[in-house]
């Protein structure tokens, strides 16, 4: 889709994002909105609307991250549970019409759901970057690769 796709613009590394983990099919980056510390969202870095686009290859990478990540949010922002989801179309809740899942800390009672996407607070770049950094060193911490592919 190019350059007018938020998500191309951060894969291609032209908009700015806090970075977990960058890899030659698939990435992650902290969300802008964080409901709860450690919200990420795990990318195809090709453009792909959606699930139902996706070819098998970069599919098997995207949920390999999406499993990686949700063990890495675990560890270092623990909640008493977690989402991970995927939003289709404009009245499935998809803001973004490129692919992506969310890995997303829970807690009993916490009302995300009947707020999500509009509620949640906005941290500055800082904090979102200390969250990444955090992410990244669980990361080296678990034996995953977490660098970014040059």
């Amino acid at each position: 889709m190019g350059t007018e796709c938020i998500f191309c613009r951060i894969a291609a590394g032209t908009a700015p994002a806090s970075v977990v983990r960058d890899e030659p099919l698939a990435m992650a980056f902290v969300d802008l909105r964080q409901f709860h510390a450690g919200h990420v969202l795990v990318i195809p870095k090709l453009h792909v609307p959606d699930v139902r686009s996706m070819d098998r290859e970069t599919g098997a990478a995207v949920m390999e991250m999406v499993s990686d990540v949700a063990r890495a949010v675990s560890d270092e922002f623990p909640g008493e549970g977690q989402s991970i989801w995927h939003s289709v179309g404009e009245a499935g809740g998809q803001e973004v019409p490129h692919l992506h899942f969310h890995v997303h800390p829970r807690f009993a009672g916490d009302g995300m759901f009947r707020v999500y996407p509009d509620a949640p607070r906005l941290p500055d770049r800082a904090t979102l970057d200390h969250y990444a950094a955090r992410l990244r060193e669980r990361g080296r911490a678990d034996g995953g690769s977490v660098e970014p592919v040059q």
